[in-house]
């Protein structure tokens, strides 16, 4: 008697189990029952990834030189517009006097040499950054280098132009404006700079063999 009670205990318990599972089939098909809300939440709410991060906009860090100077001061920084056509500061404007150098801030192929807007504007599609690949720009620019130019990383572009006063300058005293694009968007150029290049480590004493420490 005992043997045939845990036999149907044990159907009992299989039983349950099966109308359990096709329960769950049920209703996880739709079968006229709404989804539960936690799940409808999830979906409701799920955030795509930035179209920036998916298509490869963000820049790698490949910057090996500053456009200009060792580390120049940021006198306006980047401020992307709300819209296309929106107020903003595409690039950021770095402190340089007029005839300061200019330099290619990694390697790559100058796209453009000359004035736009009675600026002198050089541009630079850097090597290996995909397609459309990265293009650099640089005003207002006395340009040393012709379209279709190859330029390695530090070599010279130009100098900074001198511009009249109160005229197409971004700044009250001298500057460079340097920006960046992928096709049409324009991204942030210090995105290009490698930390070591935006913040050195501050520099540190070592001790030199054979000369005693001060006291």
């Amino acid at each position: 008697m005992g043997g045939k009670r845990r036999v149907g205990v044990r159907l009992g318990l299989l039983l349950g189990t099966v109308v359990a599972l096709l329960a769950s089939v049920a209703w996880a098909g739709g079968g006229g029952a709404p989804a539960p809300q936690g799940a409808a939440g999830r979906v409701a709410v799920e955030t795509p990834r930035p179209a920036a991060a998916a298509d490869g906009a963000v820049p790698a860090a490949v910057g090996r030189f500053w456009p200009v100077g060792v580390r120049p001061p940021v006198l306006r920084g980047w401020e992307p517009p709300a819209t296309e056509y929106g107020p903003g500061h595409r690039g950021v404007d770095l402190a340089a006097p007029p005839g300061a150098p200019v330099r290619a801030v990694a390697a790559g192929r100058v796209s453009f040499a000359g004035p736009v807007a009675g600026r002198g504007v050089v541009s630079v599609e850097l090597a290996g950054t995909g397609a459309p690949p990265l293009r650099t720009t640089y005003e207002p620019v006395r340009p040393a280098v012709r379209e279709g130019d190859e330029v390695d990383a530090g070599e010279a572009l130009g100098t900074v132009e001198q511009t009249a006063p109160g005229g197409a300058s971004h700044c009250a005293t001298g500057c460079l404006h340097w920006g960046l694009l992928r096709g049409g968007a324009y991204l942030n150029p210090l995105l290009l700079l490698p930390p070591w290049l935006l913040n050195p480590a501050p520099p540190r004493l070592l001790p030199v063999l054979g000369v005693p420490l001060p006291t």
